[in-house]
């Protein structure tokens, strides 16, 4: 006999009578949440290699805090490279004139003919993206087209930068090596590297990164890159490094491969709860074809025919609902791109078929691992199911598919996160956060029992009984529904609380603007102008390079951690001073005595301290401006960061100082109606460089919402989960329901006291969901605000009646999903069928 058309005729019957179709929707629902990542991240990638050659403007990038050495533009000629150059630095744009005048932090960006090497600049024009090979002409500046609305200005208008004034003729609709960073925010202004000198912008203590591009054949731009790795090594220079390609883009892949991490486990917990109405839909699926699968072996099958055929039938389900939960992913993936703006090109290629293949994959491998073991049951069905009611229990055989099941669980998740540790840990977290919320679960329906009589009222007798009864299933029902319900929470709800307490954190007079680059000799008028603003504090600030700790000579891979190597490859920003800076307390040590200083001294920023694993009475090497300075640490502060006030790594006494070049900084405080005073200072002082913080905050959290969206959206796919637990659940006791209802009937309970039990059932199990879902996600926000974010949390109570509302909601719609036909049977045709 042969099983596959026998398969697709069971498989069309079991259709029709509607036993296949929540397994398709949940196999669909677990497929889609991973698949919309999976091309979201393909298409992400493709882009990125795409684009590879394009992301550095050129084959080869040096790049220095400094101006590029002649030599090195020497040699690059002589191996015939092309080159360019480019200086990135941030900076004020001023358009308007008198009390109408209104300026902007801006990316300013001056380069030189031939920019750039490799891919080109596109121009906005009539609403299209024109390449072009040009660059600026002397007087002119391209501007992106924010800056255009932020000013107020057009084409064709004047803007100021430094000392000099320029008229804007483009627009800037892509740059190749735009990049990413703090001044990926802000907007850029390019000009031509010979009007940079006279804006009179770059001064001592500019913050510019100078770029030399290069291009050409492969051997001597390797050539290249060799001799000049050698010179910064031999030389130990700091503050220069070479990019590539590779190296260029480590930063941006690390990035999306965290995204990508990130997103495929929240998917992952949408599957996981999809898998498990998966399995519960199989047992259901086995417990109600015990019969059909007796009477098959009366016919005449086999043990393995059987079971063959049933695999036949799953897998074809299983292609079908894979297929089906490609195609939602494919477009919910065109959801993420669009919630997610301005964060992603809209120029990315098409997606590859490996998502698809992968989520086909998937599919199958949790069918193969969450339904198989039921499956697996019915090969074991006796000839005599017939006559006898009795069920066997599993055999040892059937029971090693289901740590099958365990095992493709976390194969999935390091599949998933593709890190070992992370996988594990997040599997380690599912499990034990099932297994904390299905004890809380277990308690409260024993608590319950207690309250069975507190109502005169028999419904509710009724509903206290049925959760009783079948405590497993209640437990199951309530805790899908909880850990889909605490996703959306914690993302909504909690999120804005969180929002709300880190705002509240900032004193009420914290400073919103930073005024950096001062010169000396404008200290004086620049404290004068800012004496209607409490007089804020004007400090010095030195930038310096780390090269030593006590013996230990400081290289680029002297620590463990990158964050560390990080702070020793870039310049700090020293400052000095007589007394302790307020909102600074000292936690070790003693705050220097300038007066009686015998060497310099210096206090450092406890986390600094932890991070270079620096102590009381090291000494740190700083080179300031090619002179270097050993200070000797005398005390360690802890800084009050949500101050939004100055504050410095390393303060040095006054008397080491005295003779190092330095510019100054402060912060203060602008009321809403004197926004102009910021427009005015920066266009008597144009070298100044003004940032709005609150400008840039919002900016930030601007880009924080769109990313939560996206990831709100995902898990859409977690509640759409854990209903579809709660409907498998409830839909697999629709028998015994059945079977009770008649029963309860024939002894006389009414159809709509049934009815009001069964709602009664439905409001209790998700508002205990909803509950917990509430706590957990109050927990979580708890310890990001205490741990992480380090500021007070406030317990909200409306995140309780948000949880438990959207909880009783939940079940109520899947209770009437999954019963709405458990009292239309007649009471006696139940009890001769049972």
């Amino acid at each position: 006999m042969s099983i596959l058309p026998l398969a697709i005729r069971m498989m069309s019957r079991d259709w029709r009578a509607g036993e296949l179709r929540f397994l398709l929707v949940a196999l669909m629902v677990a497929v889609a949440s991973l698949s919309s990542v999976g091309f979201f991240v393909d298409r992400m990638r493709n882009g990125l290699n795409r684009d590879a050659h394009q992301v550095l403007g050129a084959d080869l990038l040096v790049v220095s805090t400094k101006n590029i050495a002649p030599e090195w533009k020497q040699l690059a000629a002589k191996m015939d490279l092309q080159t360019a150059e480019t200086a990135v630095f941030p900076s004020m744009a001023l358009a308007g004139e008198d009390d109408a005048v209104m300026a902007k932090l801006v990316t300013l960006k001056a380069v030189t003919q031939g920019y750039p090497l490799r891919g080109s600049l596109k121009l906005q024009r009539d609403n299209k993206e024109v390449p072009t090979s040009a660059i600026p002409s002397p007087g002119t500046a391209w501007v992106d087209p924010a800056l255009l609305g932020s000013l107020k200005i057009k084409i064709g208008s004047k803007i100021n930068l430094g000392e000099q004034q320029f008229t804007v003729t483009e627009s800037i609709a892509a740059e190749p090596d735009r990049g990413s960073g703090f001044l990926g925010f802000s907007p850029r202004v390019m000009i031509t590297e010979q009007d940079l000198a006279a804006t009179k912008l770059v001064q001592d203590g500019s913050r510019v990164t100078y770029r030399l591009l290069l291009a050409g054949d492969k051997k001597a731009v390797e050539k290249f890159k060799v001799e000049i790795e050698n010179q910064i090594s031999t030389q130990e220079l700091k503050g220069v490094r070479v990019e590539t390609i590779d190296n260029g883009n480590e930063q941006m892949r690390t990035t999306l491969d965290r995204a990508e991490q990130f997103l495929s486990m929240v998917s992952m917990l949408s599957a996981m709860l999809a898998a498990v109405a998966v399995a519960m839909a199989a047992r259901r699926f086995m417990l109600r074809h015990i019969d059909a699968c007796a009477m098959l072996r009366c016919l005449g099958l086999t043990q393995n025919q059987v079971t063959s055929m049933y695999l036949l039938e799953f897998l074809i389900l299983g292609i079908i609902g894979s297929l089906a939960g490609v195609a939602l992913g494919f477009f919910s993936h065109f959801v993420l791109l669009e919630w997610l703006g301005k964060l992603v090109s809209n120029d990315l290629p098409s997606a590859s078929f490996l998502p698809a293949w992968q989520g086909l994959a998937i599919g199958i491998l949790l069918l193969v691992g969450f339904a198989m073991p039921p499956i697996l049951q019915l090969r074991n069905v006796p000839h005599n199911q017939v006559i006898r009611r009795e069920q066997e229990a599993p055999k040892a055989m059937t029971l090693l598919t289901y740590v099958l099941g365990l095992g493709i669980f976390i194969g999935l998740l390091l599949w998933q996160t593709g890190d070992v540790k992370v996988g594990l840990l997040v599997a380690a977290g599912f499990v034990i956060g099932l297994l904390f919320f299905s004890l809380i679960a277990w308690l409260s329906i024993f608590g319950l029992k207690r309250m069975r009589t507190s109502f005169d009222f028999a419904a509710w007798r009724f509903a206290i009984t049925a959760l009783q009864r079948r405590p497993g299933a209640t437990v199951v029902q309530i805790v899908s529904l909880s850990l889909g319900l605490m996703a959306l929470l914690l993302l909504t709800v909690v999120r804005s609380d969180l929002i709300a307490a880190w705002k509240q954190s900032t004193p009420a007079d914290a400073p919103n603007h930073f005024v950096i680059n001062i010169q000396p000799d404008q200290k004086g008028e620049i404290a004068r102008r800012l004496e209607s603003f409490a007089q804020p504090q004007i400090y010095p600030m030195i930038r310096g390079r780390l090269i030593q700790i006590n013996d230990q000579v400081l290289k680029s891979s002297s620590y463990k951690e990158d964050r560390a190597n990080a702070l020793v490859e870039r310049e700090f920003n020293l400052s000095t001073m007589k007394d302790l800076p307020a909102l600074n307390k000292i936690v070790a040590g003693t705050w220097y005595n300038d007066a009686t200083a015998s060497e310099p001294e210096a206090s450092v920023e406890e986390g600094l301290a932890k991070t270079l694993k620096v102590q009381l009475g090291d000494h740190m090497v700083f080179d300031i401006a090619g002179q270097k300075v050993t200070a000797k640490v005398t005390s360690l502060r802890k800084l009050d960061w949500g101050s939004m006030r100055v504050n410095f790594f390393v303060v040095i006494n006054p008397k080491a100082m005295q003779n190092m070049p330095q510019t100054f900084i402060t912060a203060f405080r602008v009321p809403d109606d004197k926004k102009q005073f910021t427009n005015q200072l920066t266009q008597e002082f144009p070298n100044l460089t003004v940032m709005d913080v609150g400008a840039i905050l919002k900016q930030l959290q601007d880009i924080l919402d769109q990313v939560i969206t996206a990831v709100e959206f995902l898990f859409l796919f977690t509640l759409a989960s854990g209903v579809l637990v709660l409907y498998a659940a409830l839909a697999g006791s629709q028998d015994i329901r059945m079977r009770e209802a008649a029963l309860l009937r024939a002894l006389g309970a009414t159809r709509s006291q049934l009815s009001r039990a069964q709602w009664v059932e439905f409001v209790l199990v998700g508002s205990l969901a909803g509950a917990l879902a509430a706590c957990g996600a109050l927990a979580i926000g708890w310890a990001m605000a205490t741990f992480a974010f380090k500021f007070a949390w406030t317990f909200s109570p409306l995140v309780i009646a948000a949880g438990v509302a959207v909880g009783a909601v939940c079940a109520l719609v899947g209770g009437w999903l999954g019963l709405r036909n458990v009292l239309s049977q007649p009471p006696l045709l139940s009890l001769r069928n049972s």
